[in-house]
């Protein structure tokens, strides 16, 4: 597949048969959008947080809600922020309305109390609605690891899922942790004070992040106003630290609750980011998003050219997913 081909469009069924969805203004939607207003003056100055804080489940969570019509929940990957979902929610936002929050210890929101689980997550979207009114059915983009969390919310909560999309989300066929899940987090905690002792992430914190966003991308994106605030911190290393010593055991609940809890005819499309090249790594990579969306009973599309951080280098790509997947759904909320 050449990097040219990955921008042609195709019809897309619910077998996982593949749509292309090159990245460019969404048909229909007006010009683009500029993510960036009023979210910060700068570099170094950034303005007053542009969310809510709100207490879910005893813990602090900072959550935003824009937009109107039905509505879609935003949940990045391993260490993500609210931010890293701007493009995508000013393209949203006409047509849905649109909900972020930070998990506990990323972003702006408080430390989480206990090391994070799948379903435990799936709740957290559910709990989050809640504190903002929103009970009707959502639709909820997963990224990465957060891919577990929206399948888990739609297997434990069908009537509240209109429907999921899994953007670059994580595949692991046969997960099988090798330790038992509270050594990993004890070392992973433990390790993170340690860390945070010697004051690495004021020290390192904004430089990693930066390196991982060129890494994981295409396409050079400008520095949020946030990013050094939120990845200097203690906080946001012991929440990385411990979402990366759960993730086997994330994806095997998930696993888990394949046989005994259908999705019940939720829609889903699992949206692969494809960088153009044809290295064997990146063929191989389409072809698992590609079995994840035949397994799912869900349509496969790509992004491209994109890298992992896929709402950032191809926001149209995830907005088109999103709109295409419920573009009839009506919204609840209105009329009352």
């Amino acid at each position: 597949m050449s990097g040219d081909g990955a921008r042609r469009r195709r019809k897309s069924t619910r077998d996982g048969t593949s749509e292309m969805f090159p990245d460019g203004p969404v048909p229909g939607r007006g010009p683009e959008p500029d993510p960036r207003v009023g979210l910060g003056s700068g570099p170094g100055h950034p303005s007053p947080a542009p969310g809510r804080m709100l207490r879910v489940d005893g813990v602090v969570l900072h959550l935003l809600r824009e937009g109107s019509g039905p509505v879609c929940v935003l949940s990045g990957g391993l260490g993500m922020s609210w931010f890293d979902w701007d493009a995508v929610a000013a393209r949203l936002a006409p047509h849905r309305t649109v909900v972020r929050f930070d998990r506990p210890g990323l972003g702006l929101s408080a430390p989480a109390q206990e090391p994070p689980t799948a379903t435990g997550e799936a709740a957290r979207i559910a709990h989050v609605l809640d504190t903002l009114g929103l009970p009707g059915p959502c639709t909820v983009v997963g990224h990465s690891l957060a891919a577990f969390h929206a399948e888990a919310f739609a297997r434990l909560y069908p009537d509240r899922a209109a429907g999921i999309v899994l953007a670059d989300g994580s595949v692991e066929e046969d997960p099988r942790p090798l330790l038992p899940r509270t050594v990993r987090t004890a070392w992973a905690g433990g390790l993170a004070s340690v860390l945070s002792a010697a004051g690495v992430p004021r020290a390192l914190g904004p430089a990693a992040r930066r390196l991982t966003t060129r890494v994981l991308t295409v396409r050079d994106h400008p520095r949020d106003p946030y990013e050094a605030e939120a990845y200097r911190t203690s906080r946001v290393l012991r929440a990385c630290a411990l979402e990366n010593a759960t993730y086997a055991y994330q994806a095997a609940e998930v696993a888990a609750l394949r046989p005994d809890r259908p999705l019940q005819g939720v829609p889903v499309t699992v949206l692969a980011a494809y960088d153009g090249s044809e290295t064997p790594r990146e063929l191989r990579w389409l072809e698992r998003q590609r079995a994840l969306a035949t397994q799912l009973g869900g349509t496969f599309a790509i992004a491209a050219p994109a890298g992992h951080l896929v709402m950032a280098d191809a926001p149209d790509a995830v907005a088109t997913a999103v709109l295409s997947l419920t573009p009839d759904l009506e919204d609840p909320q209105r009329g009352r």
